[in-house]
């Protein structure tokens, strides 16, 4: 019997095999030692930034985790650094490992399976990294693990490390204390092994793209009429103003009507006594009021504004006090004039002219000490609190807002029994101010360069606040109840955002966002609730 030549690269088997072509049975054992080792795998090199003996590798200030290590290695460390997570697979082909040790490394992630296929793992230490986060499956596979140890890392106890709390609960490893960077909802107990797994029940939220409208939008206002869902959008551009409706068959917002102008900047959908009225703000052309006529199924004009007060639109607030409805236009241009108009039965009429000449941009209304307020802002001054006197039945100066110049919009949303306002500045940085009682005072800041837009907003039991860009990401903000202030939750992509809103439907809720350069985008904020799992 012969043997065959082997598949294989290596040169010195390749020329014994081929000059050879010896039976096995007369190979002399040179020649037999010869063939075996020429059959032996190339040696692995020890990596470098690495040091490795006998049965031991050390690694320091490594950027990633190496593929490979000489085959005996069953005692692996690494020590100060750089890579950012522990991948998934990252050990497969160390297969020998009885200790892995991180220490003093600046990864903060492990990812799923990160260690799938050290079999004979016996003890894992990760200490003093920058972890806040472990995949739910990360130790998966460590069947032979006797001790983990977690100390030193600054983990965010939030309702995704609740896999951790009951792995930890399960296991035969002995598990060294480990310790909350933040403490868990109401709790100031730090240590995770004195935390049930109730505690970290809580609902995830995100908000995913729903549903695209490819035209540009400045304003978004959402209504309920005749048990219906519907939203005003005003379309510079086009000139319109579309009201959309959700559509409970095909589950998409669709066009209901359209209220045909030019250069509109403003929808205000009012319903007064079962009747649907919309205000459109016009650059161009007048403001003009609407009336949805039942008969007809199609909205009428009833009214033009004043166009010697209303010239250059800006903002439209509506409100009630006292049972009346009122409604407000902001004037941004430099000879008209700010105005309250009213509700008298029939029409709306001019109620109230504020001052004259300021370029006013933005007004919010809003109740401090249940009594009625305004907030306006001016491209020429400080903002401006108006408070309504019930004696003369109209909106007397109160206070100014000091430190606050440039203010381009503000809103207004309540925590508890804590009044808020949230002030938009294009340069510089937006504010969180607080009412203590006399007086708005500053709780945050968020750098806002290039922001005309930090719109408060509650969704489902969360408190969001969302600060448009229009040279960046559009970001969200979530209110974290144990800091007391809003923390990065997300970053969505818009251009230019002028205004968002929310939207209930089919117990579903939307986010809607305008975009004055691109398209209007709809949002679906999707909730997980861990407390099934």
């Amino acid at each position: 019997m012969w043997v065959k030549p082997l598949a294989i690269s290596l040169r010195a088997l390749g020329f014994l095999m081929r000059c050879c072509r010896i039976n096995v049975s007369s190979v002399t054992p040179s020649c037999k030692r010869l063939a075996q080792a020429a059959r032996r795998p190339r040696p692995v090199k020890c990596p470098a930034s690495c040091i490795c003996t006998e049965e031991t590798a050390q690694c320091d200030n490594r950027k990633s985790i190496p593929q490979s290590f000489p085959p005996e290695v069953v005692f692996l460390s690494f020590m100060k650094s750089g890579f950012s997570e522990i991948p998934e697979r990252s050990f497969v082909n160390i297969k020998s490992l009885q200790l892995l040790l991180f220490t003093s490394n600046t990864f903060y992630l492990i990812a799923n399976d990160a260690f799938k296929g050290l079999d004979h793992l016996e003890y894992l230490f990760i200490e003093n990294n920058k972890i806040q986060s472990i995949s739910k499956h990360a130790l998966r596979g460590l069947k032979t693990l006797t001790h983990l140890d977690l100390r030193g890392n600054s983990f965010h106890c939030d309702c995704k490390l609740k896999w951790l709390v009951g792995w930890l609960s399960s296991t035969n490893a002995t598990v060294d204390e480990i310790h909350c960077a933040n403490p868990v909802q109401e709790h100031k107990e730090p240590k995770i092994s004195s935390l049930t797994l109730k505690e970290f029940d809580c609902m995830i939220a995100d908000f995913v793209v729903y549903q695209t409208l490819k035209f540009q939008s400045v304003s978004i206002e959402s209504f309920n009429y005749m048990s219906d869902i519907y939203v005003a959008i005003a379309q510079p551009v086009a000139g319109n103003c579309s009201i959309f409706e959700w559509d409970h068959v095909e589950m998409v917002f669709r066009n209901f009507d359209n209220i045909t102008g030019t250069s509109t900047v403003f929808c205000k959908p009012l319903i007064i006594e079962g009747q649907l009225f919309v205000v459109v703000a016009q650059l161009f052309g007048g403001s003009h009021i609407y009336k949805r006529d039942i008969s007809t199924d199609k909205f009428i004009k009833i009214q033009d504004i004043d166009i010697l007060k209303i010239r250059k639109p800006n903002d439209i607030e509506s409100f009630q006090i006292e049972g009346e409805w009122f409604f407000i236009i902001v004037d941004s241009s430099k000879g008209g004039t700010t105005t309250v108009y009213t509700w008298n039965g029939n029409g709306f009429y001019s109620h109230q002219s504020l001052h004259q000449w300021h370029r006013d941009i933005d007004v919010e209304y809003l109740e401090i000490a249940n009594k009625p307020h305004l907030i306006l802002l001016s491209s020429s001054q400080r903002p401006i609190v108006y408070q309504w006197n019930k004696g003369k039945k109209e909106f007397v100066w109160r206070i100014d807002i000091p430190e606050t110049e440039d203010v381009y919009a503000v809103k207004h949303f309540k925590i508890k029994d804590n009044l808020y306002i949230c002030l938009t500045r294009f340069l510089g940085d937006s504010k969180l101010m607080k009412w203590d009682g006399s007086m708005f005072v500053e709780a945050q800041t968020f750098p806002s360069r290039g922001s005309m837009v930090l719109q408060p907003l509650k969704i489902n039991k969360w408190q969001y606040v969302i600060l448009g860009n229009d040279y960046s990401f559009t970001e969200i903000f979530q209110w974290d109840t144990v800091k007391g202030k809003f923390v990065k939750f997300n970053e969505v992509i818009i251009q230019a955002p002028r205004a968002f809103t929310c939207v209930l439907a089919n117990k579903r809720e939307f986010l809607f966002a305008s975009s004055f350069k691109g398209s209007t985008q709809i949002y679906e904020h999707i909730i997980i609730d861990t407390s099934a799992t």
